[in-house]
């Protein structure tokens, strides 16, 4: 499979030289197929331009910050947000909604509702889910944080969440990101800000990982973290974590890299060199969370350069995943700017999705669907 993939760099540079002018679609290759503007068709859907295996999957929107806005929660709400989130991608992630503040508000009880929901909605849908997340230290109930526990009663509490969530959805949830950003940028383990590596040390980590096996075997089970993509400090920290965990026979299966990238910045050139060193560890790795944000001018609107830079980014996201035989899974964090996290967190950036407010589709997405159809043509031969 490798080989082939490969070829998908080329193709999809010839690709991006078609018009990229946002929410105008470029036709298909079959001349009798031109799409529409806003085209349904199946031959204009990234999921099915997508290789065989490969799955194309997007963040679903609720909770978070959205709970703080001026909208309903769009997963339940918006209808054609939902069209479009069954239509397009084979796979979704819960954006908040499993998270712990959201799933587990008190000590005694769980909110399984909208988890529940969105795993429903993907197996109408055939589609796969991604569990996100297990063990952070970020988004935690203040029960939890401020409870005043015991080393043994932290513990205990841990395991019972991981086997309660991970066993609930057993069977129907393809990767859970079982540790999320447990390294600072410097490759440091976060000891402060951590509550289970503060109060149970490192040993924890490898624990979550053996308790969410235990309680649904089949699931791929990931380290997840963003600033990972090139080969740096806090990577590096991961590559070493992995195989000392790998020795001592704990089921650690992939490493994601989220990829919040920003125009401010050079893409990662090393993205792919860096994937491929925990593929020859024998793990799988995926691209959980990729969104490209930029520095938006005085009206609001990106310049057409703004737009193809982004493209870019996007493009060469998926063509390092491509270009690995063990990633198979590519999220984007969200496809609509309507419900974006970027505005509310990085003051004058956004624009960050493959789709406008009024789900338009941007040059990005065309160069996702094209790279993407190139890759299944190539296999293909």
């Amino acid at each position: 499979m490798r080989p082939l993939r490969f070829a998908t760099a080329s193709l999809a540079v010839a690709a991006l030289a078609l018009p990229l002018m946002t929410g105008v679609a470029t036709a298909d290759p079959s001349p009798d197929r031109a799409a529409a503007p806003h085209s349904n068709a199946t031959f204009d859907r990234l999921r099915a331009a997508a290789p065989e295996g490969f799955v194309v999957g997007t963040a679903v929107a609720g909770g978070g910050h959205h709970l703080s806005q001026d909208y309903p929660d769009p997963f339940t709400y918006d209808r054609e947000y939902r069209k479009i989130l069954a239509r397009q991608f084979s796979s979704v992630s819960p954006e908040n909604q499993m998270k712990w503040d959201y799933i587990h508000p008190e000590r005694d009880r769980y909110d399984f509702a909208q988890a529940d929901a969105i795993v429903e909605f993907a197996e109408r849908h055939d589609q796969v889910v991604r569990g996100h997340t297990l063990l952070w230290h970020s988004q935690n109930p203040e029960w939890l944080e401020k409870g005043g526990f015991s080393k043994e009663e932290l513990r205990a509490i841990l395991r019972e969440h991981i086997t309660t969530v991970v066993g609930r959805y057993a069977g129907r949830i393809q990767q859970w990101d079982v540790a999320n950003e447990i390294f600072d940028d410097q490759g440091r383990l976060r000891t402060q800000d951590n509550i289970w590596i503060r109060e149970l040390g490192p040993g924890i980590v490898a624990d979550a990982f053996r308790w969410a096996h235990e309680a649904d075997p089949a699931a791929k089970l990931f380290f997840n973290d963003y600033n990972v993509e090139s080969v740096n400090a806090k990577s590096n920290a991961y590559h070493a974590l992995v195989q000392d965990l790998l020795a001592q026979g704990v089921p650690v299966d992939g490493f994601s890299v989220q990829a919040h990238l920003s125009t401010r910045y050079g893409f990662p050139g090393d993205l792919k060199d860096n994937l491929r060193r925990f593929d020859a560890l024998g793990l799988e790795t995926a691209v959980t969370e990729l969104d490209v944000r930029m520095d938006l001018p005085e009206s609001g609107v990106p310049t057409a350069e703004q737009e193809r830079k982004q493209a870019d980014y996007y493009r060469r996201a998926l063509e390092a995943c491509l270009a690995v035989d063990g990633c198979n899974s590519f999220t984007i964090w969200g496809f609509t700017d309507k419900y974006s996290w970027v505005p509310v967190f990085f003051e004058g950036e956004g624009f960050a999705n493959v789709m406008t407010e009024d789900f338009d589709r941007k040059p990005a997405f065309y160069a996702l669907r094209d790279t993407l159809k190139a890759a299944k043509k190539a296999e293909n031969r």
